[in-house]
């Protein structure tokens, strides 16, 4: 793994705006606008370290999937910050299998071995326009004959084909929150959208605020019954709302697509039970829930909280806080591990998984140890023919 310094396409933006990367502009604090997609620089792959970050993410994948089982299993909800009245329809939610869709590791890996997990984004990640629509057109333009780690595409045609084989209604509510001005949430479950459609599936675009309930079930903004819904928008939130207990009432026909038992997974109390599982485990950082337990460097990451939430980073050298405000919903104490500098830039490396397999990556970086609303994302190729 290596950053290059690359020469921009001179219509970049037109072409990453007709793409969906309509969210393209990022004001900064001072007014100053940046741009979130950034092609100045992109960063190589060997064909080999991109098949062991598979198997790696694989591996992580199964290892959070068990985790889940255990927490259910030992009725461990309290720890995940879970009121109890939600608990027993998490577990038929994990007992039952219903359709999953995707998930996005966020990786510590600077070229060497082993990748360090730092958290799972598995009930609505973002950044899949860029990393499954933009990357791969810069690609075509500009380095047709190499390859790159992204399959995500073709992964969420084939897992929504999956999905559609075991539904009674081929109707799909796709839903986001209105409330997200950038856009980011709209054209992720855009693009969501059309790859259902592409598995031929009906489906349909929805505010989630215009979801209504007609005393029976969950209905859509004219009144047709909700009966299986991909949601851009976190369980966590969910549960704290009015619908929340009606969303996981046994007796409401909708299927929800994450499903309840994924908020396991994005729950950073995952960190924890990951490594009181597999203590020692190369891919896996000391994390704990009731304190730093002796650790002189760490991060206290609320257990809520989506794409990462506020952090605050205790090192050696003082105290690192992101500016956002806190919950009052407990801490994992994860041990600090400085983000990867390439040429003064942080990086972390997402690693996506679809329908439980790997499907590609994204990166993306920051000025500072702490990837938040003002990183960049990066291309990515691997150094290496396409693979016919």
């Amino acid at each position: 793994m290596r950053r290059e310094a690359v020469t921009p396409r001179p219509d970049w933006e037109a072409s990453v705006r007709s793409q969906g990367l309509v969210y393209v502009d990022t004001e900064l604090p001072d007014g100053e606008v940046m741009s979130y997609w950034d092609e100045t620089a992109a960063y190589a792959f060997g064909l080999e370290e991109v098949l062991r970050l598979e198997e790696a993410t694989a591996e992580l994948h199964r290892m959070s999937v068990a985790a889940a089982e255990h927490v259910v299993a030992r009725r461990r909800y309290a720890e995940f910050g879970l009121p109890a009245w939600a608990a027993e329809a998490v577990a038929r939610s994990l007992r039952e299998a219903p359709p999953s869709l995707y998930g996005r590791f966020d990786l510590h890996y600077d070229g060497t071995w082993p990748p360090k997990l730092l958290e799972y984004n598995a009930d609505t990640p973002t950044s899949l326009v860029e990393a499954g629509i933009a990357q791969w057109f810069w690609l075509e333009e500009t380095r047709p004959e190499a390859d790159q780690w992204n399959s995500l595409h073709e992964r969420l045609v084939a897992t929504w084909a999956k999905i559609g084989a075991g539904l009674h209604d081929g109707r799909v509510h796709v839903a986001f929150s209105n409330e997200d001005e950038s856009g980011e949430d709209q054209m992720t479950a855009g693009y969501l959208a059309e790859t259902a459609r592409q598995a031929g599936l009906a489906a349909e675009l929805l505010a989630i605020q215009d979801v209504g309930w007609d005393g029976r079930r969950f209905v859509d903004a004219a009144d047709r019954p909700v009966t299986t819904c991909f949601k851009l928008y976190p369980w966590e939130w969910m549960l704290t709302e009015p619908y929340g207990p009606l969303a996981l009432d046994p007796g409401t026909p909708t299927t929800w697509i994450e499903p309840a038992w994924k908020l396991l997974l994005s729950n950073k109390a995952l960190l924890a039970v990951l490594w009181e599982l597999y203590p020692g485990h190369d891919y896996l950082l000391p994390a704990y829930l009731d304190s730093p337990r002796g650790m002189t460097e760490y991060v206290a990451k609320p257990l809520l909280g989506r794409e990462g939430g506020s952090v605050r980073i205790v090192t050696a050298a003082g105290e690192i806080t992101n500016p956002s405000q806190y919950g009052d919903e407990g801490f994992c104490y994860q041990q600090f591990r400085a983000l990867p500098s390439f040429d003064g830039n942080h990086v972390v490396l997402g690693s996506w998984v679809v329908g439980g397999e790997p499907a590609g990556a994204g990166l993306r970086e920051s000025a500072s140890l702490i990837t938040d609303n003002y990183s960049r994302f990066l291309p990515h190729y691997i150094d290496a023919p396409r693979l016919t």
